[in-house]
């Protein structure tokens, strides 16, 4: 499973015009699944997110996680992020979980979240998403429960 997180001062993401999600201060997450992840990785990706210390404390250091502040996360399920274009100049998709079974562990990733006490927001699954998003810094951390990264 990867995961972009982005520290942002506001998100939003938008299907067919209408807002399905949005965040004041905190994260931004696009999450994708690969193939052959389990709960296990939905846990490592949702405990960083969850903790990882990318927020600024008293002496402008990063030292405080988006929990501490009180912010929130908008999760957008990407499973673009599971590209290879190591070869050609068209990326093939062929490590990206199934949708079905994507889907689950996203929902499930984004439920673990919630388990650790923050509030997420969501896109929708496989819909068309127009995503807006303050970056802040610009901080952008890179996630991989398989640790390739």
């Amino acid at each position: 499973m990867r995961a972009v997180i982005q520290r942002v001062s506001s998100s939003s993401v938008k299907v067919d015009g209408e807002i399905t999600g949005k965040t004041d201060q905190g994260l931004m997450v696009l999450i994708g699944v690969e193939k052959g992840d389990t709960d296990k990785d939905a846990r490592y990706i949702a405990d960083k997110i969850s903790n990882i210390r990318i927020f600024e404390d008293e002496d402008d250091k990063m030292n405080l996680s988006v929990k501490d502040i009180g912010g929130s996360v908008l999760a957008v399920s990407q499973f673009t992020l599971m590209a290879d274009a190591r070869k050609g100049r068209r990326p093939g998709f062929t490590d990206a979980e199934l949708p079905e079974q994507a889907n689950e562990l996203y929902g499930i990733c984004c439920n673990m979240i919630r388990e650790n006490g923050l509030h997420v927001e969501e896109g929708v699954f496989q819909a068309h998403m127009s995503v807006e998003i303050h970056n802040e810094g610009p901080v952008t951390i890179l996630l991989d429960s398989r640790r390739l990264f």
